[in-house]
């Protein structure tokens, strides 16, 4: 059974925000768009949170990623190798401390090998599944910051989404990292299908 309604799956229920800092107020950098289709990954698992992972398609263009508010990341290749203690960034509106926040946040995480992660969660980490904080805690993702990006910087200076905000325990406990949903293992549902191949011929996400 469905742990969530249908409802939640329909695109009038959701409002995509471009170039947004404050969630209490509206600023003029920031811009709204309306979701015209909903695509779920079509291995997705509800109660492992494998293939963590779904694509959006707006109504139309966005004019913010022109005017400099907004800005493309990069997916990577399926061949992109992510290396463990690679720096990264995770941002959102999420929990600070396990209660939520009013301005966008950000925080360093390093990325941690298969091991360390299988470590703190045992088989409940799959394939698709990365790990990324600090064994001693302190810097992770929370609740509220589910879905939003783990990007990365290439040495060329462009941006790539490494991974997905999925889940943990807890925020920011000792031993314990934040999941998240690998880009590389597990790819967007058939970007053709909901893009008409604009997407997967850029393969850039907006975040």
């Amino acid at each position: 059974m469905d742990v969530f309604p249908c409802s939640l799956y329909a695109p009038s229920v959701w409002t995509v925000y471009l170039g947004k800092l404050l969630l209490s107020r509206s600023s003029s950098t920031e811009e709204v768009a309306r979701i015209r289709r909903i695509v779920l990954h079509h291995y997705y698992d509800q109660e492992s949170n494998d293939y963590d992972l779904a694509l959006l398609k707006l109504d139309r263009p966005a004019s913010a990623l022109l005017a400099g508010h907004a800005r493309p990341a990069c997916l990577p290749p399926p061949t992109h190798q992510l290396e463990a203690g690679l720096l990264c960034w995770v941002t959102g509106w999420g929990a600070m401390r396990e209660g939520a926040s009013n301005t966008l946040q950000k925080v360093d995480v390093r990325l941690v090998s298969e091991d360390a992660c299988v470590r703190s969660y045992g088989d409940l980490v799959t394939p698709r599944m990365l790990c990324a904080g600090y064994r001693s805690g302190k810097k992770d993702a929370c609740q509220g910051d589910s879905g939003g990006p783990l990007v990365c910087q290439e040495s060329s200076g462009r941006w790539f989404l490494a991974g997905v905000v999925s889940w943990g325990r807890g925020c920011g406990r000792p031993d314990y990292y934040g999941v998240y949903t690998l880009s590389t293992k597990a790819p967007p549902p058939d970007q053709s299908t909901l893009l008409e191949n604009d997407l997967s011929n850029k393969r850039r996400i907006i975040v």
